[in-house]
C-alpha cells in the first residue's frame, strides 16, 4: 500500500465540474492499493495517517497529530498511478496495482477505518476522472508505504 500525504488547510476534488468531496484542515491521502495488501496494511495505514506529527504546536514546530489535536477532516482519493513503474519504455506499467475490483472494496474499508475512528472523511469517486484542488500547509507531503506482511 502507497499513500501520498499532504497537510493541507482546504482540498476539494471535482467530477464534471461537480465537487463531490470537500475538507477544510486536515490531510488529503492519495491512495494506492497493491495486489497483495490486506486488511493489516489498511489498518497499520490509517493508524499511521493519524498519528502523524506534521501538525504545528504553539511553536510551530511538526510536533502534533491529528490525533493530539482532536480535529482535522481526511480526503481520500484512490490513486492506482503511484505504484507506475517508470524504468523501462515511455509508458508507464501498472502490474503492482490491485485490479479495481480489489482495490475499490480496500479503498472503501480504509475510509470506514478512519471514520471509526473519530473523523470526518470525504472521498473522490473510484475509477473516475478527478480534478483535485488543494492549499498545501507547509508544504508538507510525506510517501507512506506499507508492504504486504511487514
Amino acid at each position: 500500500m502507497r499513500v501520498v500525504l499532504q497537510h493541507v488547510s482546504q482540498a476539494r476534488v471535482e467530477v464534471d465540474g461537480r465537487v463531490v468531496g470537500e475538507i477544510g484542515f486536515g490531510h488529503v491521502l492519495l491512495v494506492a492499493i497493491a495486489r497483495d495488501d490486506t486488511e493489516a496494511e489498511l489498518a497499520w495505514m490509517a493508524e499511521k495517517v493519524l498519528d502523524l506529527r506534521v501538525c504545528r504546536d504553539e511553536e510551530g514546530k511538526l510536533n502534533r497529530s491529528l490525533r493530539d489535536l482532536g480535529r482535522g477532516e481526511l480526503l481520500v482519493v484512490s490513486q492506482f498511478t503511484l505504484y507506475g513503474d517508470c524504468s523501462k519504455g515511455r509508458r508507464p506499467s501498472f502490474l503492482q496495482s490491485a485490479p479495481p475490483e480489489v482495490a475499490e472494496p480496500m479503498c472503501k474499508r480504509l475510509v470506514e477505518m478512519l471514520r471509526e475512528r473519530g473523523f470526518t472523511v470525504a472521498e473522490g469517486v473510484f475509477g473516475a476522472h478527478m480534478h483535485l484542488g488543494l492549499v498545501n500547509d507547509g508544504p508538507v507531503t510525506l510517501i507512506l508505504e506499507r508492504e504486504h506482511g511487514v
